[in-house]
């Protein structure tokens, strides 16, 4: 008897085992797998909106470059434009600088013409050397007045390196100091700076009696 009833309740749990898991385990292995079942399911549809998300900025980014690099294109062009065209106007700027000078000396030019051709009937050689005289104080006059070309005369000056080129010498007894004795070619200052040195004889102190 007493193995008899030691017998039941292993026979029981054979029933149990043999029965399967209670109905809540297999209630909550069912939710299981149809919330993987769902992730299973959005998993693709995810994917693809991320991907269409990221092909969009693609494009985005390359019309973005595409736009830049047009930018760039369109400066470069500006830039190659101007840089011509300042090199145009220097040159214009180079070879036209002188156009307001060169006017103003044609018309003494046509002073010139109408001394030349005044001589040539009248044959009077008074009559024409006033009129050179006259059209040179007008020149030099226009030079000093429109440009500040300014003809400076040396003689018995002080000898000036900086104004003067010593041609000849002589040496002067009755002088302490280098006088400008004779100018051979008379300089020009251009405003405030020496344009040419004038050409001139220069006594030299004499040394005899030191």
């Amino acid at each position: 008897m007493a193995e008899e009833e030691k017998a039941g309740p292993v026979e029981a749990d054979a029933e149990t085992v043999a029965a399967g898991p209670p109905e809540e385990e297999l209630a909550v292995g069912s939710d299981a797998a149809s919330s993987d079942e769902r992730i299973n399911q959005a998993e693709p549809g995810a994917a693809f909106m991320e991907v269409g998300q990221l092909q969009a900025r693609v494009q985005e980014l390359e019309s973005e470059n595409t736009e830049l690099k047009n930018q760039y294109l369109r400066k470069q062009a500006d830039l190659e434009n101007f840089r011509k065209r300042m090199i145009r106007d220097k040159e214009n700027a180079v070879q036209f600088s002188n156009q307001q000078l060169l006017l103003d000396m044609t018309s003494i030019i046509d002073d010139f013409e109408r001394a030349i051709r005044s001589a040539e009937e009248s044959r009077d050689y008074d009559t024409f050397h006033d009129g050179i005289v006259l059209i040179e104080n007008q020149l030099t006059s226009m030079l000093e007045r429109k440009w500040g070309l300014k003809r400076f005369d040396s003689e018995g000056e002080v000898f000036d390196p900086q104004k003067h080129e010593a041609v000849t010498t002589e040496s002067r007894n009755d002088h302490e100091e280098s006088i400008v004795l004779e100018d051979y070619q008379k300089g020009y200052m251009l405003n405030d700076r020496v344009l040419r040195s004038a050409k001139v004889k220069v006594s030299m102190p004499s040394t005899e009696d030191q």
